[in-house]
């Protein structure tokens, strides 16, 4: 069992120096997904959170892995482990779960790739801890008390490195960003469903170089 900074050492070989957004991707029509990519990834934001809330997250990994260069790209919204099995052999390069069950923390101990579980409690937290889990998703965010929320949990858990997800957007990334343990932010404001579903790609590019 050794989960200790395996996304962090991920973000160095992808954006190194950086605090990366993570977009939370839904892919709604598959041909989407490579333009998408290639938009996010033009904008300097290299690592893509592929959701599985719809048919079409499994495959518009495969194709954004074989496609786009540049890309780390994962799926998020991994609920068991048939999902967390599929999503490896997809060609997923981390795995990113709304919550956490001692099934999915249990079954990440031989993940060859980095697993972030979700946690908004100290509960959570330590389950997360008994499994040798030190990098987690704080979702959602905002709705669980956002950076006073995080910075209380922080107190007795400052070797832990987060990923807030939830109710980020442009005006508030950079607060958590400014958090030592803070390692990237996920959100959805730089790829904003509206702007997919027109194919307004370069629209999304701008967004993209904002926000990094």
């Amino acid at each position: 069992m050794n989960h200790t900074k395996r996304f962090t050492q991920l973000i160095e070989q992808y954006s190194p120096g950086l605090k990366p957004v993570l977009p939370v991707i839904v892919i709604e029509e598959i041909d989407h997904a490579i333009p998408l990519a290639q938009a996010l990834v033009a904008g300097g934001v290299n690592f893509l959170e592929i959701t599985l809330r719809t048919e079409h997250g499994l495959e518009a990994i495969k194709r954004i892995k074989e496609n786009v260069e540049g890309a780390c790209v994962g799926a998020g919204t991994v609920t068991n482990e048939r999902e967390f099995e599929s999503c490896l052999d997809s060609g997923a390069e981390f795995l990113i779960s709304p919550g956490i069950t001692p099934t999915l923390a249990k079954y990440s101990e031989d993940s060859p790739v980095p697993y972030l579980p979700g946690i908004a409690t100290a509960s959570e937290l330590m389950l997360a801890q008994e499994y040798g889990l030190n990098e987690l998703k704080f979702f959602p965010a905002e709705q669980a008390g956002g950076i006073p929320m995080l910075q209380a949990l922080l107190g007795p858990f400052p070797h832990l490195s987060f990923c807030p997800t939830g109710g980020i957007n442009a005006n508030n990334a950079n607060n958590y960003r400014s958090i030592n343990q803070v390692m990237a932010v996920g959100g959805s404001w730089i790829c904003p469903s509206s702007l997919i579903r027109r194919q307004q790609w370069q629209e999304i590019t701008e967004l993209c170089k904002t926000a990094m």
